[in-house]
């Protein structure tokens, strides 16, 4: 075969690789947020461009756009000061159960949003911890929220830095030292700059999750306090305004855009700082009081900040005797669903395994495309495209599907596929991710002599490709079927009354008063926390990486 007809083969493979992954896109995530914009903007055949600058510069949605921006800056900054010293200690130091810790780190980041506000409710709210010994209530106040949202991305941050920093070569540092330098200056001098693309990523990363917050801020903040995903469900839901839902789901829009574009440069630069570095795990154990006394203080940061409420909760769905918080949700007659609550564990399991599947076909296509050396400039863009479902209003995404996906030949509006269709879209861009490098690491010579002997393209994929990423593709499902289980945002406006996911029965169950509920929801919520955890574990099991990083 020639070097042409091999070209013409491969932009036949790549466009035939992309084409699934853009038509699911374009389905069922461009074309539900275009339609609650266009519904929104548009008037008896015209458009309202003119309603952008009337809700903008409303006094009350100033005042969310406000919030929005100092609170995720405020969660960023806060996060960075408790989480970079956990990195050091990860990277640089060994000591017993260094791996189970990291795993238990980890935990809060792969939680329901829902779950994590459950946690801090108990922890904080009324009748919680510190309100039972010193009278203490943080619920509704920005603290509550700040705290959460640092519980959540503890472990961005660590595996992110610490990752990186776990391969950076210590003598570098050692050489300044000994050239006279301070402890503090060689750091500074040396060892931040290596760092820094690395830092700014997290940073981007945790400022996008918080500042796209819905689930933290609606059960901690109450109606106080309100993000811009917050108000976008607010005003879709309660008052039904579109035009004001439709704007704030542009601004948002074009911030993630633009977070997303910082983030990707970061990301080129830390790709040019780690050929610089030693790749080889350099832990070594403590040595002196002061690197004594950081692991202490960071154990004690991991006990109180993510395992005390997560004990906590787990203590608050214990409260009633005889387990009686888990035997009442076996009850139907509560009124506030159609079936017995604990169904929805069963419903989010069987909506979570075929989101997995979707999100595995989905993603892995795209990045088998992405992969490929001879990838154009449009297919790259299109990695970018991935990462929006992430930071764009989930609450559009959910209500879009209700008006976009009701009519022939898409009438999905009464089908129970619309739910993992929505979580797929939160789990596809995880694959692609996680995916992405070992693809790109295999070498293609490999795939070129395979080529040339006369395989097909897909014999290519299943004799040279999946031996080499079987354990990168098992990560990937295994981190889409966490992210689906917990998927909130889409799943409060389209799973039905008769099928609730476990996030949207958690959050019902908060919403009405009384203790049962509230117990009840403290169980759901630990159930889920449970199943969240243990598939943590099976990953850091078969993580193909030993740096810790995402």
């Amino acid at each position: 075969m020639t070097a042409k007809a091999r070209g013409r083969r491969g932009s036949a493979a790549r466009l035939g690789l992309m084409a699934l992954p853009v038509a699911f896109f374009a389905l069922f995530f461009a074309w539900p947020v275009a339609a609650i914009v266009t519904r929104g903007l548009r008037t008896d055949g015209s458009w309202q461009l003119g309603r952008i600058a009337d809700v903008v510069t409303r006094p009350d949605i100033r005042h969310v756009l406000w919030f929005t921006t100092w609170q995720a800056l405020a969660s960023t900054a806060l996060t960075l000061l408790l989480a970079l010293p956990a990195a050091y200690v990860f990277a640089r130091l060994d000591f017993p159960g260094r791996h189970v810790l990291r795993a238990v780190v980890t935990v809060p980041f792969v939680l329901p949003t829902v779950v994590a506000g459950s946690a801090f409710l108990a922890l904080v709210g009324r009748g919680g911890l510190l309100d039972e010994l010193w009278g203490v209530r943080l619920d509704t106040t920005v603290w509550a929220i700040l705290l959460a949202h640092v519980f959540f991305n503890y472990a961005v941050v660590v595996r992110t830095v610490g990752g990186l920093w776990a391969q950076l070569d210590p003598r570098q540092e050692e050489a300044a030292r000994m050239l006279g330098a301070s402890p503090l200056t060689a750091w500074r001098r040396v060892t931040l700059p290596a760092l820094g693309p690395a830092v700014a990523a997290a940073a981007l990363m945790v400022f996008l999750f918080t500042f796209t917050s819905f689930g933290v801020v609606q059960i901690l903040g109450g109606p106080t306090f309100s993000t811009i995903e917050v108000e976008i469900y607010r005003q879709t839901s309660e008052t039904f305004d579109l035009g004001t839902a439709a704007v704030l789901t542009l601004v948002q829009f074009a911030a993630v855009g633009a977070i997303l574009a910082v983030h990707a440069w970061t990301v080129r630069r830390r790709e040019t700082a780690l050929r610089l570095v030693d790749a080889s795990v350099t832990a070594r154990r403590p040595r002196g009081a002061g690197q004594w006394a950081l692991l202490a203080a960071v154990l004690a940061t991991v006990a109180l900040l993510l395992v005390l409420p997560l004990g906590v909760l787990v203590r608050r769905s214990l409260d009633a005797p005889g387990l009686g918080y888990y035997r009442a949700l076996t009850d139907a007659d509560g009124g506030t669903f159609l079936v017995a609550p604990v169904h929805a564990v069963w419903t989010s399991l069987q909506y979570a395994v075929a989101a997995t599947a979707i999100a595995v076909v989905i993603g892995g296509l795209a990045a088998a495309a992405l992969a490929r050396r001879d990838a154009g400039r449009l297919v790259r863009g299109f990695d970018a495209l991935l990462m929006l479902p992430l930071g764009v209003s989930a609450v559009t995404v959910g209500f879009g599907f209700l008006i976009a996906l009701d009519e022939p030949p898409l009438n999905l509006r009464q089908s129970w596929f619309l739910v993992p269709l929505a979580q797929a879209l939160v789990g596809a861009p995880f694959v692609v991710r996680t995916m992405l490098p070992v693809l790109r690491a295999v070498d293609v010579r490999l795939r070129e002599a395979a080529a040339v002997l006369g395989a097909s393209p897909w014999r290519v994929w299943r004799e040279v490709d999946l031996p080499l990423v079987r354990r990168a593709l098992l990560v990937a499902a295994g981190f889409a079927f966490a992210v689906s289980l917990g998927e909130f945002g889409a799943t409060v406006f389209i799973a039905r009354p008769d099928n609730p996911t476990l996030p949207v029965a958690v959050a019902r169950l908060l919403s009405r008063p009384g203790d049962l509920n509230y117990g009840q929801a403290m169980a759901l919520s630990t159930i889920l926390m449970v199943v969240c955890a243990v598939a943590l574990l099976v990953l850091e099991r078969l993580r193909t990486d030993r740096t810790g990083e995402f």
